[in-house]
């Protein structure tokens, strides 16, 4: 039961490292938005946005290996779980989307409106409460 719970709480200090990285990065989109032709703020923003998306891969890194080990070494199971992954599926693609506007800007191309940036940025969070509510209640 003890590496039960170590196990359990790495992954979840490991997920909520890639929650805060997936949450911040579209943020740091809008503000490149906003900052306009300033040149150094662009740089500073766009170096941030590196960091912060390769910290967010590693951390997701960590929370996989976390979870991988929950599954299969402590037996974790149910439907519950599918649709949690499912999820997990889609906000990663949603940070990988981020990313690569990230990527794009720095190359010149243009990136959506800031307000299409703040919805985007919404949408992480009703998906990390779908996770919540379903690792909590486990339904089926």
């Amino acid at each position: 039961m003890h590496a039960y719970l170590w196990t359990k709480s790495a992954h979840l200090l490991f997920v909520m490292a890639w929650v805060a990285a997936v949450f911040y990065l579209p943020r740091i989109l809008i503000n490149l938005v906003e900052a306009g032709p300033e040149r150094a703020v662009q740089e500073r923003l766009w170096l941030m946005g590196r960091r912060l998306y390769r910290f967010g891969h590693v951390m997701f890194g960590f929370a996989v290996v976390a979870g991988l080990a929950l599954w299969l070494h402590f037996g974790i199971t149910g439907g519950w779980l599918h649709a949690k992954l499912a999820l997990v599926a889609l906000l990663l693609i949603h940070f990988t989307i981020a990313g690569r506007w990230l990527k794009g800007s720095a190359q010149g191309r243009p990136l959506p409106s800031t307000k299409a940036l703040r919805v985007f940025n919404e949408v992480p969070v009703f998906g990390l409460l779908a996770v919540i509510w379903l690792v909590l209640a486990k339904p089926f």
